[in-house]
This record gives C-alpha cells, structure tokens and sequence, in this order.
C-alpha cells in the first residue's frame, strides 16, 4: 500500500439547529469573545441570527465582519485582518458559503497575537507558520467542503487567484446545520452540489494521493448527495435531502483536501475570475468534458463510481462503456438541475477561449493531480468542447 497521510478538522457537530448554540460551544473552550466573518447576504436574511442571540443570552463580545464577496479580494482579508487584530477576539466563526470560510482561515491564522507573517508570505503549499486562533466553521451551502480543508483562495489581481494551503486551516469545530441551508434558492442548490460532486469524483481519480480514506468519504459523499440533490433542488424545504446534501459535501470536502482537485478546477478558475461565475457553476460547466478528457485514463475508476452515482442505472458493457454511459448521465442530471450547459450560455465569446486556456494552464498545483497530463491545445479542445 502506497503511504499516505489524512488530516481532518478536530471535531464535526452534525445537528440541526447547532448554530444557535454556538455560545455553549464556545464557552465550553473558553472562548469569551468571537468574530463572525460573513457576507451580506448573510447578513440581510439573517441567518446568523440564531447564533448572535445565543452570544447574547450568554454575554459574549461579537465583532461582526460582513463584507465578504464571491471570490474576495486581498483588501477584503486584509481589512479583516486588521478589525480581528483591534478588536483582539479570542476566536474566529466563519458563518456562510466558502468564501467567508476562506476569509476566516486566513484572518484566524494571521490575526494572532504572536504571528509575523503577512498575507503574500502564507500563499503557496507549506509556507503558513506559527499558531492560529481558534477557528469555528458553520457552512450555510452545501457545496465547497471548505470546513474541513487546508486551502484558502483569494483574488489577487483583475483576474488571477492565488490559494494558501496549510493544515492550521484545519478548524477547531466544524459545524453542520442543515437548517441554515433550507432556504437556498435551487440555482444555488444545483451548483454548490455539483460542486461538491466534482470534488468527490476528482479525488477519487486524483493521480497523486489517492488514498483508501478518500476513496471513502469520496463514495459515500457521492452516494448521499446523488440521492438528494433533486430533492434538495425541487423541493428546498425537504430537510433529510438538505441534511444528506450537507454532510455528502463535507465528506467530499475531507476526500479532497487529502486527494486533490485535478483539471476540472484547474479550467473553472479562469471562469470565475474572468467572468465572475460562482465557482459551483464553472465547475459544472467544465466537468463533463473534462471528463471524456480523461475517459481512457480514468474509465475504470469512473465505472466504479457509476453504480454509486445512479443507483437505479443498469450498468453494461466494458469499463469505458460504462464510463461514458456515466458521463452522459451527469449531462442530464446537469440539465434536469436547471444549471447552464454550454459556455455560450454564459456570454463568453468563441475568441476569448484561447486566453482561459492559457490562464488554466497556470493552475499547475491542480493540473499535476490530473489522471491524464493537460497541454495548451487539450484545454482549449476542452473549452471549445464546453462552448
């Protein structure tokens, strides 16, 4: 057996309604004062509210910092920082979709008392040092898995982004209240679980790491998302389908934050940072051709997946047969889910395909994972295939 090495957060509360004692959790680590990094979104439908009444009841400081956007800007966690550093909490809460859970990695990591590092020195795999204050994370999508992983992305340009990896962004609590994501719109249902569908299927496939622990989380978050996620999309207020979404995303957040992502976030990337896509979506779009990129190197282990994936699907034929049949599956699931298909759709011109092929070529940190080896003119052909 190849070794291998599978690191996850400390503990996962896995209890409807756990947000509103957040408090208690709290106090119980001798937290006494929090910040809660969050969107505005958030924000405005007040789903935090359950959790600040509970630091209230419990006369807990919270600084609330709510400025978080889709794919955030350095500024953004820079700003972050530096309230967290004034306000001197003991612990940081990242309350929302993956975006303000990235936001809080970094602010929990930088904003202690004892570290010396600045945001520009952490980016990269390894290069983070030091201690982190405590770090709570409370998803409200089931989608990005980024509770339980070691990386942290931010925009660092007009167009470019740049992760930091480390196991300090491993969190403290990982909590999952399925409650917080009943009333997600089925737009954002559909492209936050295929999301977290690519993330299961690229681990497993990883060319690298792939290890027997993520090969389980990896099937076993397929499993239950695969048989929820048009429940969860059609019927939004189906609390078991909210409640199997939500821990099938976190599994496949703990299989690929051992086993990486591969091609299919190496070509969403450029999507959302020259289109601004939600990163759910550019996945989506790109999944199923990449792939049938990678049909002949990965058919049997995508064949392995079909039965998990469609349950109800009578497989036939050779591996590569079955993995096609899969393929063709996933399109049709895509489409049922309402999701966008084609690049066309998205209002990205035929010429501009070259520049997000160069661009994806630049995410070599996810290229290398790939079950087959990705060149200039195979992501083009891949682009060009989506549009």
């Amino acid at each position: 057996m190849q070794a291998f090495t599978f690191a996850t957060s400390q503990s996962i509360i896995c209890e409807s309604g756990a947000a509103k004692r957040l408090a208690e959790i709290c106090q119980q680590q001798d937290i006494q004062s929090v910040m809660i990094i969050t969107d505005p979104g958030i924000q405005q439908l007040g789903l935090h509210q359950g959790a600040l009444d509970s630091f209230d009841k419990a006369n807990m400081a919270v600084q609330i910092f709510s400025e978080v956007q889709a794919d955030p800007p350095e500024a953004v966690v820079l700003k972050a920082i530096d309230i967290a550093k004034n306000a001197n909490v003991d612990a940081i809460i990242g309350f929302g979709g993956g975006s303000s859970m990235d936001v809080a990695k970094i602010v929990a990591l930088l904003a202690h008392p004892d570290c010396t590092q600045q945001l520009s020195d952490i980016y990269g795999v390894g290069n983070a040092r030091g201690k982190r204050l405590p770090l709570i994370q409370v998803p409200t999508t089931a989608g990005t898995g980024s509770e339980v992983t070691q990386v942290a992305i931010v925009t660092t340009g007009e167009t470019t982004k740049m992760g930091a990896v480390t196991p300090l962004f491993l969190p403290d609590f990982a909590i999952l209240d399925a409650e917080l994501t009943m009333g997600l719109p089925p737009h954002v249902t559909a492209a936050t679980g295929v999301d977290a569908m690519v993330h299961a299927i690229e681990a497993y496939t990883s060319k690298i790491k792939k290890n027997p622990m993520s090969d389980l989380f990896a099937k076993e978050g397929l499993r239950l998302m695969a048989g929820s996620i048009q429940t969860a999309v059609h019927k939004g207020s189906d609390k078991k389908a909210r409640e199997e979404m939500l821990l099938g995303a976190m599994l496949a957040g703990q299989a690929f934050a051992n086993s990486p992502v591969a091609a299919v976030h190496a070509l969403a990337y450029p999507l959302g940072g020259h289109f601004h896509i939600p990163h759910g979506l550019s996945n989506s779009l790109v999944l199923p051709h990449v792939m049938r990129f990678n049909l002949n190197e990965a058919c049997d282990l995508y064949a392995e997946l079909a039965p998990i994936i469609f349950p109800k699907e009578k497989f036939v034929g050779s591996n590569l047969e079955i993995a096609g049949l899969l393929i063709e599956k996933i399109e049709a699931l895509i489409k049922d889910l309402g999701l966008p298909t084609t690049l066309r759709e998205m209002d990205i011109k035929q010429d501009f395909l070259p520049t997000l092929a160069q661009d994806a070529m630049l995410q070599t940190r996810l290229l290398v994972n790939n079950p087959r080896d990705v060149n200039l003119d195979d992501a083009l052909a891949i682009y060009q295939a989506a549009y």
